[in-house]
């Protein structure tokens, strides 16, 4: 199965652990929403979509089950994240050098 879009919608909230939500499509054919990019204590991570069950505890609704799998989801995310963490550093620089 191969990953062939990843959207990223980074947060405002420069504050906050959580750092961006993104949807993964695999084969344009399967989209899997509300995957979210974190700054934990040792950089950057890919946390998949979860729910909170009753007694307080959250569960994954949908997660990778090979460690392949998951290293190709998260190279992939953190890939797109950088790039749209760029594109922003870009357009602040255009930005300023217009109003000099």
């Amino acid at each position: 199965m191969d990953i062939t879009d990843v959207r990223i919608r980074k947060l405002s909230n420069t504050e906050s652990k959580m750092k961006a939500i993104v949807s993964v499509t695999f084969d344009n054919a399967f989209v899997v929403h509300d995957i979210k990019v974190v700054e934990g204590q040792r950089g950057l991570f890919v946390a998949m979509p979860s729910k909170k069950t009753p007694d307080g505890e959250f569960r994954d609704v949908a997660h990778p089950i090979s460690m392949a799998a998951r290293e190709s989801i998260q190279n992939a995310v953190l890939a797109a994240y950088e790039v749209a963490i760029e594109s922003e550093h870009d357009d602040k620089k255009e930005a300023a050098a217009e109003t000099e």
